[in-house]
């Protein structure tokens, strides 16, 4: 049987585990930079979509208060 001291000399100089931490922190890093994109291709999904949404209301008149006005008015006068 080993003694401790041989044991944790042994465990020391083992470079096995250091490939499963190496491995460890590339998969951090690489999910760190997956995380970071996307979330800026969300902010940047959401910049497009509000202007396209700007866009319409503009191209439209006055936009989508003036529109449920209307909707409202022609309610009222069916009524």
């Amino acid at each position: 049987m080993k003694s401790l001291k041989q044991f944790l000399v042994d465990f020391y100089h083992d470079e096995e585990g250091l490939t499963t931490v190496e491995y460890a922190v590339a998969g951090a890093l690489v999910a760190s930079a997956v995380v970071t994109a996307f979330t800026n291709l969300g902010e940047e999904v959401g910049n497009t979509i509000d202007g396209l949404e700007s866009t319409l209301e503009n191209a439209n008149g006055a936009g989508a208060d003036a529109g449920a006005d209307a909707g409202a008015d022609a309610g009222a006068d069916a009524g």
